[in-house]
């Protein structure tokens, strides 16, 4: 059985989006963590989008929390679980698309591309849904921090607008991860 334990309000989201200035960036992501209850296995899945003011005066985080049943829960095998999270991340960018318009916006990934994590085995598959259904060639470990770090987060607290902590870690890890970028590094 699966349980919405806090939801978002998809034409909220889109108004806020809309009332936002062109220059605004979206970023889109879904994380999970699963646990056991009462003699089953969970999984809970937690998907935001992350609107960057102005593409640079802080951010806005609405997130969805559901809980779901685990039929695979053991860590090594987390593919069934990555690609529920890729499907989430492709239907709220789905459902927000048209409010984003021609906003700056990506869609996260949490996958580590490197072989020595498990997560690698589900890379091809969800890179090429997300690929296929949206359109948009999603970002992955370690530039997805909207699936890394802000639904981690979001699922720890559960009620969000972000401290200004959250939002400098958030902007911090960003433009770190672009300045190495443009220098042709490998981002750790």
């Amino acid at each position: 059985m699966n349980k919405i334990i806090l939801d978002i309000d998809i034409e909220k989201v889109k108004e806020y989006i809309r009332n936002e200035p062109a220059n605004s960036k979206v970023y889109i992501g879904c994380d999970s963590s699963t646990k056991k209850r009462h003699g089953k296995w969970f999984a809970d899945y937690v998907t935001v989008v992350v609107i960057h003011k102005g593409g640079r005066h802080g951010c806005k985080i609405f997130g969805r929390v559901e809980r779901e049943p685990d039929y695979v829960h053991d860590k090594s095998k987390p593919v069934l679980r990555l690609m529920n999270e890729a499907i989430k991340t492709a239907a709220l960018y789905d459902s927000l698309k048209d409010a984003i318009g021609s906003r700056y916006r990506e869609i996260h990934l949490d996958i580590n591309p490197n072989k020595e994590y498990n997560s690698h085995l589900a890379l091809s598959q969800a890179v090429g849904y997300i690929r296929g259904v949206c359109g948009i060639k999603p970002h992955v470990k370690p530039d997805a921090f909207a699936a890394s770090y802000c639904a981690d987060r979001f699922m720890r607290v559960k009620d969000f607008d972000l401290t200004k902590a959250d939002t400098e870690n958030v902007a911090r890890m960003f433009e770190k991860n672009q300045k190495r970028k443009k220098k042709g590094k490998r981002v750790a």
